[in-house]
């Protein structure tokens, strides 16, 4: 039974398609969460987002901010901004933001042009599609 679990996290760990770090582009934009999968597999899902996520990545620095998006098309925002790096390592690419009041990492697991996927320290899964305005004009 060992032997098998084994294989099969083996087997699961080289289906994993790898990030290329010329896929990093891709980040720039507009995000809404859609989901969010916990360490025991509860998931919790977002259909409607008052405030969607900016990530502005210039080579392998950037920063992610809130922004509340309008029925017009434009966005409200503030100044702040979470600046990061991405390291990466072993494979990986990792989102590293630190702060005055904290640093924590992000490791990249799934990017397209339509979504992707990170996952933090404490095993949580956060899932994020391209944001899609809403433009409702007289």
């Amino acid at each position: 039974m060992k032997k098998l679990l084994i294989i099969c996290s083996l087997v699961l760990i080289s289906c994993n398609s790898k990030i290329d770090k010329n896929q990093l582009h891709l980040l720039n934009g507009y995000w809404e969460i859609k989901e969010v999968t916990f360490k025991d597999g509860a998931k919790k899902e977002y259909s409607i987002n008052s405030t969607i996520d900016y990530i502005k990545l210039d080579s392998l620095k950037g920063f992610r901010k809130k922004v509340d998006p309008k029925f017009n098309g434009t966005f409200e925002t503030s100044n702040d901004a979470e600046p990061f790096i991405i390291r990466i390592s072993n494979d990986s690419i990792f989102m590293s933001y630190n702060n005055n009041a904290n640093t924590w990492e992000e490791v990249l697991t799934e990017l397209s042009a339509d979504s992707f996927k990170v996952k933090n320290n404490q095993g949580i899964t956060y899932t994020y599609n391209k944001f899609e305005p809403i433009n409702i004009t007289p």
